[in-house]
């Protein structure tokens, strides 16, 4: 990397954290999210999105819904490095997805070669970098608690697609990253952030691959609005990657 590179690189994160501490969410547009990713050593794009043909379909859905499927696995994040958790449940309480809350919810883990994957190292790494940056050092952990989540959203013909099944909330966590892996052929899931008393903090729209958005989870509700396919004879689906943090 040139040094040209890494000040740009840095301008970019210094930009998103600015942005968090103020409004407490960033949306990061693809064209910063591409550099800044190549700086934390970000290669093979192509090969890492396409992992997302491989996922299983999410049986855990209490709306009886099978528009969901996801890959699911867990990376404990310090100063020494990035180190991936032997294989758990997902679970969240019920305060916080009143749908799907309550339950350890076993997913397919996600593949060895995606959890070493140079693209999700450096997303890793950028969103340590991040969360580290923006936690006082008095509650700054240690080590960082990593879930990351391939989600794909189906839609169709007969079938809504539902990105936030359990509407406008919060994970539970400390902070959130959502990067947009792909989309085909949808229309609408428009990002909405919400404040603790209700009100619209912002609403935008992850369309190309590598946008994303950062969101202080601890602060707002985040939710994504329902999809339906642009020509319904054609196959529909929304791809993205999320990564939440907190403390170990």
């Amino acid at each position: 990397m040139t040094k040209h590179d890494s000040e740009a690189s840095s301008t970019i994160l210094e930009k998103i954290e600015r942005q968090t501490r103020e409004a407490h969410f960033a949306r990061i547009s693809h064209s910063e999210m591409n550099p800044l990713l190549t700086s934390f050593g970000m290669s093979d794009w192509d090969g890492f999105a396409e992992s997302w043909e491989r996922l299983g379909v999410d049986l855990y859905m209490a709306d009886g819904g099978r528009y969901r499927r996801r890959r699911y696995a867990t990376f404990a994040l310090c100063a020494n490095g990035i180190r991936r958790k032997k294989h758990q449940p997902h679970y969240q309480s019920r305060d916080y997805n009143a749908l799907n809350g309550g339950v350890e919810r076993w997913f397919d883990p996600i593949e060895n070669s995606i959890g070493d994957h140079p693209v999700l190292k450096a997303v890793l790494s950028l969103t340590q970098r991040a969360a580290t940056d923006l936690t006082s050092p008095a509650e700054r952990p240690e080590t960082w608690h990593a879930e990351v989540h391939q989600f794909r959203i189906e839609a169709g013909k007969d079938q809504t697609g539902q990105p936030t099944p359990e509407g406008l909330h919060r994970d539970g966590v400390d902070w959130v990253l959502v990067l947009m892996v792909h989309r085909e052929n949808v229309d609408s899931g428009e990002t909405t952030i919400h404040d603790l008393q209700g009100k619209e903090l912002g609403s935008f729209t992850l369309s190309s691959p590598m946008d994303a958005a950062f969101v202080n989870d601890n602060l707002v509700y985040h939710g994504v609005t329902p999809i339906h396919p642009v020509n319904p004879d054609l196959p529909a689906f929304r791809d993205v990657l999320v990564v939440t943090l907190r403390p170990q």
